[in-house]
């Protein structure tokens, strides 16, 4: 017989939510953000947004447009244009010095008439050189309009605004942020430089080294990566709509306009490419992505190799370095969150590069727009970066090294001088010892698969006949003093 519930009208139903429908309008508050840099980690990537956001991208449009205008009145380029006061320059320079939310504000409703970002750069400025009669005497500014982006397509302006942008966003902010996350795993290194520890090779107990040697060998990677980006080139353009200064040549051919365009786009700290299509092709780009890429894969490797060392018991975690909670219901655990999240982010950033590294360097023919919608991702790629390498760097600091556990470790596989005894015998071989065959074998059927522990290893050795000395050697060898030139190699660090 059915149930009072089974039997109830439909209206009487208990009604659930529409999973498909908000429970607020939330895509109307401009504060929510949809990603997780803007969001939950803003403030770790926050020193990105004066580099590479949307707006500090306008920012650096109108820094060109501005100083081609000055350039052009400079070099006398053109006949008959203004000879600019220093006031006038001052005044130029100031509308980007005071480029605010304001001003922002007033370019986004340009730029929703015209349909066209640098356009909307270029009138902005022209109400700036409009406006400046009533804030200069006899100013020339107002007259000067038509300067304000002569013989310049929008790529002449982009790829000088993105060069300017990427270059003081690697140098000033992602830059500093890496070398100090490679010094601290190389202040680490050398702290542990003697701290012995058995290797593992394909997971297995291998011939012991340092903890710090192993440090410096990640150290030593990432600053050789990072010597790379330091030198990496910033390339950059300004010829016109196909590359050819056709335009500049055909209104004022008396001006050397190479000469002109190298001096600016110097002048701007960038080199000069006199070799393009319509764009700039980007290339320097691709080898700087490629390298980030590949210094964000090393701090990867290290930040695996950490997580492994931790879950061995070689590094105990702080608890207040890493997170007031370890886990939601295992209140034991600390877990290396901070490993983990810079993981993530480490392998996001580097898709978001290879991408950019992989299409950036090919445009239809003289232009296609496929670059303009790739590189609005290169702030979101070095945001990722730079949220993981503030957490191994964290993560680095919240870190005490456990040498007793190593110890354990080591006390507890002896099967690892294997290869010291067989190579010992060889060289004694070699020296005109006498017994010494087949040492490889000898030493396979001893240790393969076995477990040998301090006494079985000596009792071994004092069998072979090993000449007094090498004996003496090998005998007072444990597998904490098997670490061969490891200490004295982290010097290489300085």
């Amino acid at each position: 017989m059915p149930t009072s519930e089974q039997t109830a009208a439909p209206s009487e139903q208990p009604q659930q939510s529409d999973p498909t429908r908000p429970w607020a309008a939330l895509a109307d508050d401009p504060t929510i953000a949809l990603g997780p840099l803007d969001g939950r980690y803003r403030s770790d990537v926050a020193p990105l947004v004066d580099h590479l956001s949307e707006a500090a991208l306008n920012r650096a449009r109108l820094h060109v447009e501005v100083e081609w205008l000055i350039h052009l009145t400079a070099t006398g380029a053109i006949p008959g244009a203004p000879t600019l006061t220093e006031a006038e320059v001052a005044y130029l320079r100031d509308v980007v010095a005071t480029f605010g939310p304001e001003q922002i504000a007033e370019l986004g409703a340009i730029e929703a008439e015209t349909r066209h970002d640098v356009k909307a750069v270029e009138y902005f400025l022209k109400r700036r050189l409009a406006d400046a009669a009533g804030v200069l005497e006899r100013t020339s500014l107002p007259a000067a309009s038509e300067l304000v982006h002569i013989f310049c397509t929008s790529e002449d302006i982009n790829n000088l605004a993105y060069a300017v942008t990427v270059r003081s966003a690697v140098h000033d902010v992602w830059l500093p942020a890496a070398h100090g996350v490679a010094d601290a795993v190389a202040d680490l290194a050398r702290d542990q430089a003697a701290t012995p520890m058995l290797a593992r090779t394909h997971g297995q107990p291998a011939t012991p080294v340092t903890l710090g040697k192993e440090l410096a060998v990640l150290a030593h990677r990432l600053r050789r990566q990072l010597a790379r980006i330091a030198a990496d080139e910033t390339l950059g353009k300004i010829n016109g709509a196909t590359g050819t200064f056709g335009a500049h040549a055909i209104s004022v051919p008396g001006t050397d306009w190479e000469e002109v365009a190298r001096t600016f786009v110097e002048g701007l700290g960038l080199t000069w490419n006199p070799l393009t299509t319509q764009i700039e092709s980007h290339d320097w780009q691709a080898e700087l992505y490629s390298d980030v890429a590949r210094f964000n894969r090393v701090l990867h490797n290290l930040a695996t190799d950490v997580w492994t060392y931790i879950s061995l018991g070689y590094f105990a975690q702080r608890l207040s370095a890493q997170g007031s909670t370890g886990s939601s219901t295992m209140p034991h655990k600390v877990n290396p969150i901070r490993f983990e999240n810079a993981e993530a982010n480490l392998e996001v950033s580097s898709a978001l590069l290879d991408n950019l590294s992989a299409t950036l360097v090919t445009s239809r023919l003289q232009r296609d727009l496929t670059d303009s919608s790739s590189q609005r991702t290169i702030g979101i790629a070095f945001g990722h970066s730079l949220l993981a390498i503030a957490n191994v760097t964290r993560g680095l600091a919240g870190l005490d090294v456990d040498a007793a556990a190593m110890a354990r470790d080591l006390d507890a596989n002896w099967e690892v001088l294997g290869e010291a005894v067989q190579s010992a015998m060889r060289a004694a071989g070699i020296a005109g010892a006498s017994g010494m065959a087949d040492p490889y074998e000898r030493l396979k059927e001893l240790t393969r698969g076995r477990r040998v522990d301090g006494d079985g290893m000596r009792a071994f050795i004092g069998d072979l006949g090993l000449p007094g000395d090498v004996e003496a050697r090998l005998l007072a060898m444990t597998p904490a003093d098997y670490t061969g030139y490891a200490e004295r190699l982290v010097a290489h660090l300085g």
